[in-house]
């Protein structure tokens, strides 16, 4: 008898506990932003931003929206493993839809808003939407540590530096082994499944209530059917080597924001340290598109190479406000044509 109140009630929590972790991003993300222009002129800045080389900033724009359609040819490939055919371009409109959303919703609504247009517009299970973004994600952060693993090691090229006895080539190589380790890991599950979940069941069963613990093996059980890529060497190699593209791609209209705004000459590694300092800021909780939490890392990043805080400060405040409108837009076009609506995946992503 005592179900049905839980039940009403679990809704009411979910939206309490946005509400606060929307509004714990916001509080975040004006101290990043109130950070990263400390200091900075509003006259100068200005003075920067429209001093930009034109052509060198939309070509910037051009890369960052390209990185996308690269994502959404990934996604079709995790998602399609397994089965004999997954459209793109259904996949491709639910990866607009799903950054849209991040851009414009709070309390990091847009992943799972991407699984929910996914799961309507492909269409295939919510739940193995959801597992295969993480799988995504998995293969991301993995591709970023390696990237800024090599960045850090040509960033002190003699390895001389040192923390805490440590050289920093010696982290690079560490970090590169932490790559070639959680990828012996994800093999694993994908070929002991029963095992793993078994495993896991018997944690979470002792630390959760009942529902959430089913939740989490569910959640696992689809991230684990997401991996089943690793059994094809093919896929797999298609998806390690999207992923290079993606960050890749990344890091060049990074560089192009740096020479559209005169920054420079940096070494060309520069990016790679750069993306991987901003994807650690833009993992903690941040208002919508990442505002502020963006600028400050992007500035704190930029000064390691002695770029001085108004030229930094202007870069990343341009090329944010460049690659944040393109794919939004194309977001919201695409959401109109697919018959959903904004109140349909933030009811579809908080019911996830």
């Amino acid at each position: 008898m005592d179900s049905a109140p839980r039940a009403e009630a679990s809704p009411a929590s979910r939206r309490h506990g946005r509400f606060w972790l929307g509004l714990l991003g916001i509080v975040i993300s004006l101290a990043f932003l109130y950070w990263a222009l400390r200091g900075v002129r509003p006259a100068e800045l200005l003075a920067d931003l429209e001093g930009a080389n034109v052509w060198l900033y939309l070509t910037s724009v051009v890369l960052a929206t390209l990185t996308f359609p690269t994502r959404a040819v990934r996604w079709r490939i995790i998602l399609a493993s397994g089965d004999a055919h997954v459209p793109y371009a259904p996949v491709w409109h639910a990866t607009a839809i799903g950054f849209m959303a991040t851009n414009l919703l709070p309390a990091r609504a847009g992943e799972l808003a991407r699984a929910y247009a996914a799961s309507r517009l492909v269409p295939i299970p919510l739940a193995r939407s959801i597992g295969s973004i993480a799988v995504e994600r998995v293969f991301d952060g993995l591709i970023i540590v390696l990237l800024l693993a090599f960045a850090i090691g040509a960033y002190h090229s003699a390895g001389a530096t040192a923390v805490r006895g440590t050289t920093i080539t010696g982290i690079a190589a560490w970090s590169g082994g932490f790559f070639i380790l959680v990828l012996g890991f994800l093999f694993f599950l994908v070929h002991a499944p029963r095992r793993a979940l078994a495993a896991l069941a018997a944690v979470v069963r002792r630390v959760l209530p009942a529902a959430a613990a089913d939740f989490v093996v569910r959640m696992t059980r689809s991230f684990i059917e997401g991996l089943t890529i690793l059994r094809s060497p093919l896929d797999f190699t298609k998806v390690v080597a999207l992923s290079f593209a993606v960050w890749l791609i990344n890091a060049a209209a990074f560089y192009a924001g740096f020479l559209a705004f005169h920054i420079g000459p940096l070494p060309l590694t520069s990016p790679l340290l750069l993306q991987g300092i901003v994807a650690v800021g833009v993992a903690i909780p941040s208002s919508p598109g990442f505002i502020g939490v963006f600028e400050g890392t992007a500035v704190f990043a930029l000064g390691l190479y002695g770029v001085a805080r108004t030229p930094a400060a202007s870069m990343a405040l341009g090329t944010h406000i460049g690659w944040f409108i393109p794919i939004t837009l194309i977001g919201l076009w695409r959401l109109a044509r697919s018959g959903l609506s904004l109140r349909d995946i933030t009811n579809g992503e908080a019911a996830a």
